[in-house]
Parts: structure tokens; sequence; C-alpha cells
């Protein structure tokens, strides 16, 4: 798809001799609304549109999400077409959008981050995305994975995959607290991105770290300790820190 539109003029900037990262295909309505509502985008939310185009994700999201957004664009007559878009649907006051690189724009306040791009450009935004955004923070694109990061959920609309990643805490490393009646635990914990594996121990005896579900900075906890008996904790982190355990 893309390949057909290297020799398309649209796909330049309006700087002369400058190749845009990834060509411009408009992002059609269904597709849209399916991001958003994988993303579960509300007017709580700060979305940011890596590669913003004509604004049109842009627009959508703040015309019937009432979502505030911002749209990188490193083309100034793409952001010329998207503000006046923008103005005709009466939604300038909730975005705005900016000329600058994808790689080197600040990106960190975002709550929802959506993407139209080649793979190969996920890849190269992939560190960005894990290390400067904050845990739970959304992130989904269309079409393109992010290589071996899996989603956190993938649909399909019109044959057209839409992928979701939750960005994930740092827990990686040794965790210790006390369960209600005050035993220790202490768990020693793996990650590749949202996966976690590990080893547990429970009054100092080693224990089965049965169930683990990393989502944001929450991170769900099965432990048997023999007998069929089954601890559950959800352990929250802050700051790449343990900050808090609950038991059920």
């Amino acid at each position: 798809m893309f390949r057909d539109l290297l020799d398309d003029p649209d796909n330049y900037s309006s700087q002369p001799g400058t190749f845009l990262d990834v060509p411009f295909v408009p992002t059609d309505d269904a597709v849209i609304k399916a991001m958003l509502d994988l993303a579960e985008v509300g007017p709580n939310d700060l979305l940011y549109d890596l590669g913003a185009g004509d604004g049109r994700i842009v627009v959508a999201a703040a015309l019937e999400r009432d979502t505030r957004c911002i749209g990188v664009e490193i083309d100034p007559l793409r952001i010329a077409d998207a503000m006046e878009y923008a103005g005709d649907t009466g939604v300038e006051y909730l975005v705005d959008f900016i000329e600058e690189d994808i790689f080197t724009v600040d990106f960190s306040e975002a709550t929802v981050v959506t993407l139209y791009l080649l793979e190969s450009v996920n890849l190269q935004l992939r560190p960005r995305l894990l290390n400067e955004l904050r845990p739970g923070t959304r992130i989904v694109s269309h079409a393109f994975s992010m290589g071996d990061w899996k989603p956190d959920e993938l649909l399909a609309v019109s044959g057209i995959k839409i992928f979701k990643w939750v960005v994930p805490a740092k827990v990686a490393g040794t965790w210790e607290w006390e369960s209600v009646d005050g035993t220790p635990h202490r768990v020693e914990l793996q990650q590749k991105f949202q996966e976690i594996t590990g080893r547990a121990w429970k009054a100092g005896k080693v224990v089965k770290l049965k169930n683990t579900y990393l989502s944001g900075n929450k991170l769900a906890l099965d432990i048997e300790s023999g007998a069929g008996e089954v601890a559950e904790f959800l352990l929250k982190f802050e700051n790449n820190s343990l900050c808090s355990v609950e038991e059920f």
C-alpha cells in the first residue's frame, strides 16, 4: 500500500527536497472511531497524534469525545489544512497543531497516543514511548505493530488491524511486603514489556508464582503456597518504586 505512494508528490514536504518519514494516507472514518473506542478516549484525556496529516483523528476526538488534542506534523501545509478543518468544525478551542519532528517532540504529558506510521517508524519511536510516557498511557496504531512488543488488545475493522498497548511500569527487580497477617512476602521479577515472570517466597520459603498480569502501574500476582491455597495481591508502582499492596 505505502510502496505505491512513494512517487506521489503529496508525500513530499512543502520544504523543497524533503521526503516525509511516512507517506500521507488518510484514515477512514470507521477506523478512526474504532481507534478512539479501543483507546477509550474521553474528555479527561490529552491525545497526541504523531504524524497528524490533515488532522482528522485529532478533530474527530475533539468533536465526538470532547478531548483535548495535539497533532504533531512536520509539513506546514498539512498543519494549515488541519487548522482550517478544526476551525470549520468548531473545535479549534480544543486542538492544537505543532510543526515538529515526531522523533524529537515532547509528548510526555499524553494520556493517549495515536499512530498511523510504518512499523519501522513505530520501532524507532518505541523506546521513547516506553520511557517517556507515564505508565497507563494508551497507544493505538492503525495497521502497524511494534515488533515483539505484543499488543494488549488487537481488533480488525474492514480487514485493517488496530493495535492497542498500555505503557507498562518498570517492575523488574526484588520487592518485599507483609500480608495482612504480617507474613513476609518477596518476589524477584523479570520483565519483557508487560510480560512478567519470576520467583516468590512466603515467610522465607519458596512458593509458586502462579499468575501475573501487568497493566500500567498495577501488577496482579497470584501466589500459591501449597495445599491449593492461593493469595492474590495487587501491587501498585510509582516512579519505579512499590508504593502499595492490596491483598484479596
